[in-house]
């Protein structure tokens, strides 16, 4: 990845902590000294732990990336949480230089890739939608871009991963249908297939720029191009960059669910923002500044706020998840588009304080709570998004003390096939990457499988 670093991001972040602290730099029950790299890494240590006590894929006779429950309403884990969960331990890694969880992150990674190494498994087969497959691609990606430790050699490797999935959903693009767009499901029979959900079009799209920015391959940028553009016209984004959550083919997207959550406006900003890094054009600087702006719904007296469903207590059990999402992208955002990095810092350094604040619940008396609105409160609502959301507020205070992301070009160490990920949607072998406009040719592609008898967790439809 060609990036811009930004040495001053962190810097700025933890004297603005500091000053707000009128000099007192301890946060929370762990001791947290905002401006101590000693004390970060300590503090990210214990909420990884936390975390990772909940995981038990590793044990014998359990599945390697399964979180507890997968795939059981109304409390389980889906299985995309588990690939989100272990793209934030390569981001432990790469913050703390801890390599505790790294086996145990590859073993999950690496395990459900599925038979094609596409993050199609088998054993998914009621669960998986376009956005859970794209959150391990997304997590996959990750690892490219931060060196995290390549797989054994007779695994698929990190951006290969990536390239598949990305492979496998473009030629699902829908032009049959509202002019474009990605389904959330690509199984016909799944209750969600005739909804073009937000999250879905901005995964790929960020698959899209992240690649187009390692390999320098430019057709990876037209499609991120491509996919924002058809979800901006579409109005999933409206004019003062608020992010809706979807629309539906049935009401021939005329009519926007008008729900905004956390990771929706964030994966379209690092996207746009990775997109201005690739390219400097005055369009991706104006997308970045946009999108921007539309994160300030989620802050409520600088604290971040799942605005949908916190207040009421009522978000399930992904939407617990989403706040680490927009921590981490905005992070990287001040890195990538660095015209950024002085709001970024006065948005996040609050965030950052008061979710360490409420680390000092539950049975460890250092789990965290989901809410930071309130300094030290315990709000009884503990679990492995809860730990993402805070790990992630942690450790992005280390982001000056290590290397930015890297590309093909700048030492990147990943092995990439432009022609991953086994059939297409239709079934047809994908061969290489193709050019945007023989890609639209493609159309919608439909695997068929199996019927899904259970609905998907993630970006629901309603909020009661």
């Amino acid at each position: 990845m060609s990036s811009h670093p930004n040495g001053g991001f962190v810097t700025r972040l933890r004297h603005i902590a500091c000053a707000a602290l009128l000099g007192v730099s301890t946060v929370s029950a762990l001791n947290v000294q905002l401006d101590d790299p000693g004390s970060l890494k300590k503090a990210a240590r214990t909420i990884a732990d936390d975390m990772m006590g909940y995981y038990k894929g590793n044990l014998s006779g359990n599945v390697p990336g399964l979180l507890p429950h997968s795939g059981e309403a109304p409390n389980g884990y889906f299985w995309w949480e588990g690939g989100a969960m272990f793209g934030t331990m390569m981001d432990y890694w790469y913050f703390t230089g801890d390599s505790t969880y790294n086996d145990v992150t590859t073993q999950a990674m690496t395990f459900q890739v599925g038979e094609n190494d596409n993050y199609e498994p088998s054993n998914q087969s009621f669960d998986l939608g376009n956005d859970d497959q794209a959150f391990w691609a997304m997590s996959a990606m990750s690892g490219a871009e931060v060196k995290f430790p390549n797989p054994p050699s007779d695994k698929p490797q990190w951006l290969e991963l990536a390239q598949a999935v990305f492979n496998r959903q473009v030629v699902r693009w829908d032009t049959k249908t509202c002019n474009g767009g990605l389904r959330w499901q690509f199984n016909q029979f799944n209750p969600g297939y005739t909804y073009k959900s937000t999250i879905a079009n901005g995964c790929l799209m960020n698959l899209g720029a992240r690649l187009g920015q390692y390999t320098g391959n430019e057709t990876y940028l037209e499609w991120a191009e491509k996919i924002y553009d058809w979800t901006k016209n579409i109005g999933l984004i409206d004019k003062d960059y608020n992010v809706f959550d979807g629309t539906s083919i049935e009401q021939r997207c005329k009519v926007m669910n008008r729900l905004q959550w956390t990771y929706n406006v964030g994966i379209f900003l690092q996207s746009a923002a990775s997109m201005y890094n690739a390219t400097k054009a005055d369009k991706w600087r104006k997308e970045t500044e946009g999108l921007l702006k539309g994160t300030e719904f989620f802050f409520e007296n600088g604290i971040m706020v799942e605005k949908m469903c916190e207040d009421k207590g009522n978000c399930n059990t992904d939407q617990l998840s989403y706040k680490s999402y927009l921590m981490r992208w905005m992070a990287q955002v001040a890195k990538t588009a660095p015209f950024t990095a002085d709001r970024i810092n006065q948005k996040l350094q609050k965030s950052s304080q008061n979710a360490a604040s409420v680390c000092k619940c539950g049975p460890s008396g250092t789990e965290c709570s989901f809410s930071w609105k309130n300094p030290g409160a315990c709000d009884g609502k503990y679990g492995i998004g809860q730990q993402m959301n805070a790990l992630q507020a942690v450790q992005i205070n280390l982001e000056e003390d290590v290397a930015g992301p890297v590309s093909a070009k700048t030492g990147g160490i990943s092995k990439g096939d432009p022609s991953a990920g086994g059939s297409g949607g239709d079934g047809s072998s994908l061969g290489r990457l193709k050019s945007i406009t023989t890609g639209d040719k493609a159309g919608a592609g439909i695997l068929t499988t199996i019927v899904v008898l259970s609905i998907l967790g993630g970006a629901v439809w309603m909020v009661i």
